[in-house]
């Protein structure tokens, strides 16, 4: 998700939608954004209010533990070799577009794609564009 401001509302409402398509986390590994960790405890407070009000309480762990979060970065990494020769953006709109242009093209390539047993990623990305 990519948001204009990083900021704990922009961050809670990454991690609302992160855990409204993949369910509820365990466990959060961040690095030291004080963003994210004010949004992930913004949530947990929810989670608390909840509690009292008679659901059950499972609070989400969040872990900020620099050297965790490095798998997360690695996949990053061919954006940022792709970026950094443009020297960023001239509006919000066109890095969005970029962006979602290049992280469909590694999910296509990595076969995080829908039904990528039964077709292949070229066929995925044409059914995508058309």
């Amino acid at each position: 998700m990519l948001s204009i401001k990083r900021d704990e509302p922009a961050a809670k409402a990454f991690f609302e939608k992160a855990i409204i398509s993949n369910g509820l986390p365990e466990k959060v590994t961040i690095d030291k954004s004080g963003a994210n960790n004010a949004g992930l405890n913004a949530i947990n407070f929810q989670f608390i209010i909840f509690y009292f009000l008679g659901c059950a309480f499972m609070p989400i762990i969040i872990r900020q533990i620099k050297y965790l979060n490095n798998i997360i970065e690695q996949d990053h990494r061919s954006i940022k070799r792709i970026t950094n020769p443009m020297m960023g953006f001239k509006s919000f709109h066109s890095a969005e577009a970029t962006l979602a242009g290049i992280e469909l093209y590694h999910m296509l390539k990595k076969s995080q794609h829908v039904n990528a047993k039964n077709s292949t990623a070229f066929e995925q990305f044409y059914t995508l564009a058309a």
